[in-house]
This record gives structure tokens, sequence and C-alpha cells, in this order.
């Protein structure tokens, strides 16, 4: 009869879960923001924006992208051993730990246990007495061995959403992680193409160097002729020591980039290999850079806030499954006895009991109704975090896109602006010796084409490290 009793109370409660089903929410949609139909910019490239291309840019390996060998192999030594992702991996090994524990919700708990216990009452004691009197036992002991079962009904779809949201968490997880490798190749590529520009830099400091110490002997052989004055060597000498001051500064430079480059592929400071020098290499043959949609799966910053908003849809549910009736069904099956040598004795120290129960919550002082007011809050703040990633990221794109076409152009006046004055300072070397021209026009020839030169060095580091910021912008790196 027992029996009977409770699987007419769990026949109930399942009944009742189909009626009140009815007014719970599966799930959770929310709105879309409609991205544009594409990049701001679109038309200053047409090699990485024709969208006739087969290839997305993001979906390109970064070994593939970069094609420096030194370079390359900085960049596997720093996702090998850079702390910070480390620390990311870590964090998803703990997130997917979370995840298999989760996916065991709906799997009953089954426990085992095992107790003995004696008691000796005092003698004076009612107990004590009728023990004395019909055991002739001054102590009672008692042992038992049993298994117990317990189980809830996911009526509701509480632990579902439970096993949702450790999903999302290791989602999320990874995809931070992805976020990490992503930032951390960026930061490593565009470290090594300022070095590389520091190297040019400093050459460029130092045949500049050369230069005009060629300059100021040949104003000492003139001002010895009585042809210049002595201000003429003061004013060769300070730009002389103009490009000097340069060298140790550079040089200074050179080894803090290196070290700080060292710092994130995990090692001591030390010297960084470099094999080719400060170019810049033209854009792979069937590469696009896709349409805007293509960035929430790209991206693992806008993966991640879009895996956030599954994650705040999921806690939604569970703080509303709070407001219903649960049902937990339990049993329990074992042997009991009060003498040890008749612990194992069966049938007769068989024991089993079955337990069912609806547990309906009435009143908790607004605590499961402030949970959920809470979790729509917070979905609604995902929502509006989801929106900004996918504006930053558009952003991002567009800004990479005209930085790269932009500083193309200003290459192309730099390259010229330093050939002109290459060609006038063998110009001006060649009229200064005849007499034709003044010393100040040297000088100013060649303060002029260092400057240059160091701009131009800086448009090429530059235009490198818009590609890369390009890629990281598209979500290429964690590949």
């Amino acid at each position: 009869m027992y029996t009977i009793h409770v699987k007419r109370l769990a026949a109930s409660a399942l009944l009742l879960a189909v009626v009140a089903s009815c007014k719970i929410s599966k799930d959770i949609t929310y709105s879309q923001e409609t991205l544009p139909p594409q990049y701001r910019s679109a038309d200053t490239i047409s090699s990485l924006t024709d969208s006739s291309n087969n290839r997305l840019l993001a979906a390109l390996p970064w070994n593939d992208f970069f094609v420096d060998p030194a370079l390359k192999t900085l960049i596997t030594d720093a996702v090998a051993k850079n702390n910070q992702l480390q620390l990311a991996l870590k964090n998803l090994e703990i997130a997917r730990l979370q995840w298999t524990k989760a996916k065991w919700g709906n799997v009953p708990e089954v426990q085992l246990g095992v107790q003995a216990s004696s008691n000796s009452p005092s003698e004076n004691s009612m107990l004590g007495a009728n023990l004395n009197q019909a055991l002739q036992r001054s102590h009672i002991e008692e042992y038992a061995l049993n298994v117990g079962l317990s189980w809830e009904a996911d009526i509701w779809g509480k632990i579902k959403n439970q096993k949702r949201v450790a999903e999302t968490n290791y989602l999320q997880t990874d995809a931070a992680r992805k976020a990490v490798q992503t930032a951390l190749i960026a930061e490593v590529a565009q470290g090594y193409y300022n070095l590389l520009m520091l190297d040019y830099q400093l050459n460029t400091a130092k045949k500049n160097a050369a230069l005009t110490l060629q300059t100021r002997k040949l104003i000492e052989w003139q001002f010895q002729s009585g042809q210049v004055s002595a201000l003429a060597i003061a004013q060769a000498e300070a730009q002389q020591l103009n490009a000097e001051k340069l060298i140790p500064l550079f040089e200074q430079q050179i080894t803090v980039q290196e070290n700080a480059l060292s710092i994130l592929a995990g090692s001591f400071p030390n010297a960084i290999q470099r094999s080719v020098g400060l170019a810049v290499p033209s854009t792979k043959e069937n590469l696009s850079t896709g349409l805007p949609s293509a960035l929430v799966a790209n991206r693992p910053d806008v993966k991640q806030a879009e895996l956030a908003l599954t994650h705040a849809n999921a806690e939604v549910g569970i703080a509303k499954a709070d407001f219903y009736p649960a049902l937990r069904i339990g049993a329990s099956a074992g042997v009991n006895s009060f003498e040890l040598s008749n612990w194992f004795t069966l049938p007769a120290s068989l024991f089993g009991t079955v337990t069912g129960g609806i547990t309906q919550p009435i009143l908790q002082g607004k605590r499961i109704k402030t949970n959920y007011e809470v979790a729509l809050v917070d979905r609604e703040k995902a929502v509006i975090s989801f929106r900004e990633s996918v504006l930053v990221a558009v952003n991002e794109v567009s800004n990479a896109l005209v930085s790269i076409e932009k500083l193309h152009s200003q290459q192309d006046v730099l390259e010229r602006r330093a050939q002109q004055l290459e060609q006038a300072i063998s110009k001006a070397d060649l009229l200064f010796q005849s007499g034709m021209a003044t010393y100040l026009e040297v000088v100013i020839a060649q303060g002029q084409l260092l400057e240059s030169e160091l701009e131009l060095a800086t448009n090429k580091r530059d235009q490198l490290s818009a590609r890369v910021s390009l890629y990281r912008a598209l979500g290429g790196g964690w590949q």
C-alpha cells in the first residue's frame, strides 16, 4: 500500500508539472542588432574587401599569416610559455571539470552508509531499568549498513538550465583563452615590428652621423683655407651631434623592447633574433575581411559576449523555476541489527524505505522574487554588453582598414621625399665643393634627410602594425 501511495503521489506531481509548464517559457529570445552590410572604408582595399574571395582573413592560422621565420619562432615560444596564457588554460580546465560535473545533474545520487553505535543508559532511568530487567544487559548496540538513493525530477527545466550555465561557463572560458592568445600574438608581432623599426632607425642615425662627419671635415678644411667662418664648423658639429645622440637612444629602446618580448615569450630578458629587415609584405591572394556578421563567430570577445547572454538566459530560467514545486524521490535499503552476530542474518536483518515529496515555496522573504528580478536585469546587461562588443569590433575593423590604406599613401609620399633629399644632398655636396652652395644648405639637407628616413621607418612599422590590428580585429590569431 505504501508503494502504491508513492506512485500516486509521483503521478500527481507529474500532472501538475504538465499543467503548469504551459505558463513557463522554455527559452528566452532576444532581439539582435542589425549589423551593417559592410565595413566603413571597405572600398579602400579591394584586395581585402572583395566578397568574391574564397578565404576569410580571420580563418587564416597565425603561422600562415606571419611570414618572418624569427617572428614565428617568437610567437611559438609565447603561445607555449606565456604565463597569462597558461593561467587562461588552467581556468579552462577548471571550467571543463565543472561542466563535466553538471552533466550528472539528472543522475540520482547514491550514498553508502555504515553505522555502529553503543548506548549505555543509566541504571536508574526507565530505559536502563527495563533493559536490565528484560535483556539482562547494561548497554544497547546497533549496527546498520544501507544504500540510499535520492533523485529530483527536472519538471521545470531547472537542472537543464544548470547544465547550460556550466556549458556556457566553459565556452566563455574557452573564448577568453582565445582572446588572450589573440591579444598575445598581436602584441608580440607589433613589438617585433617595433624592434625592426628601431634597428632601421639606428642604422639611419649611424649613416647620417658618418655623413655629417665627412661634411664637417670638409668644412674644417675650408675653414683652414679661409673660405668659411668658425660658425660653419659649429653648425656642422651640431648636426653631427644631433645624429650621434640618437644612437644611444635607439640602442636603449632596442634593449627595452627585446626585454619586453622576452617576458611575453615566458623567458628572462635576452636578445631577440631577427630574420629580415623592415619591409611591408604584399597582401596574400584569395583573402577577404568577410562581412561584419562573421565577427560574431570569429572574434573571441564577441563570442564570449554572446555566450554571456545565453548564460544569462539560463540563469533566468533557473530563477523562475524556483517559484514552482520540486518533486524529490528517495529510497534506501540495507541490513540492521541490535546484535553484531545477527547483522548479516538474511532476510531477518533486511530493511527498505521509499519516500516521495513535493515542496512548494510559499513565503521566502521575497528571496525568490528578488533573485528572479536580478536575473532579468543581468540578462538586460548581457544584451547591452553584447551590442557594445559588436560595435567595438566593427569599429576596430573599419579603423584598421582605413589605417592600412592611408599609411600606404603616406609611404609613397615619404619615399619620394627621401629620394629627393638624397639627390639634394649629392648635388649640395658638389655645389658646396665648387663654391656654388653654402655649408648651411648642406647641413639643412642632411638634417631633413635624417628626419625623413626616421619618419619613413615609423610609417613602415605602423603599416605592419595596422595589418596585425586588422587580423586581430577580424578574430584571427587563435587558430
